[in-house]
């Protein structure tokens, strides 16, 4: 009967552990997909889980990590500069259907690098990464397997060192 229905018994220590792990795997997760869109440089990992306190997040252990991190960062927007770094693509469409796509993904585009429009069409972009699944299928559904997407860089951040003038 205990060992079917019973339910295992977690010390007030070992709760309090499982909290602060998940709050640290949140500021990582975070961290890691977040920049200051000033300087698109990310954040550190300290910094976001002192400013989650500042916002006083407390953590769901029902929920997993990921989606408690996207809720951390919509609530961080409103109190500091940050946003995810943007994903950074490249598509190649046919000609035909080149012309009629690339006018409904430009509204999910935020930056275009390059266009080239020869025999097809070729554009090279950075987007928001919550509009990539959407972007897909809409490549998909529209030139029926024969255009292409290529993720050529999943966060668009700037590395190295700063320089202060």
């Amino acid at each position: 009967q205990i060992l079917s229905k019973g339910e295992l018994q977690v010390s007030d220590k070992e709760r309090h552990t499982q909290l602060e792990q998940m709050f640290r795997d949140i500021a990582t997760i975070v961290a890691d997909k977040c920049v200051n869109p000033e300087t698109k440089r990310p954040y550190t990992v300290i910094l976001i889980e002192r400013a989650m306190k500042d916002i006083h997040y407390s953590v769901k252990p029902n929920k997993s990590t990921k989606q408690q991190a996207l809720e951390v960062i919509r609530q961080l927007k409103e109190t500091m500069q940050i946003e995810r770094a943007h994903m950074r693509l490249r598509f190649i469409l046919p000609a035909k259907e080149g012309k009629k796509l690339k006018e409904k993904l430009k509204a999910l585009i935020k930056v275009i690098e390059s266009e080239d429009f020869q025999e097809q069409l070729e554009i090279v972009c950075l987007i928001d990464p919550g509009c990539f699944r959407e972007i897909d299928e809409l490549i998909r559904s529209e030139t029926k397997g024969k255009g292409s997407l290529e993720v050529l860089n999943l966060k668009d951040v700037e590395e190295g060192d700063e320089k202060l003038e």
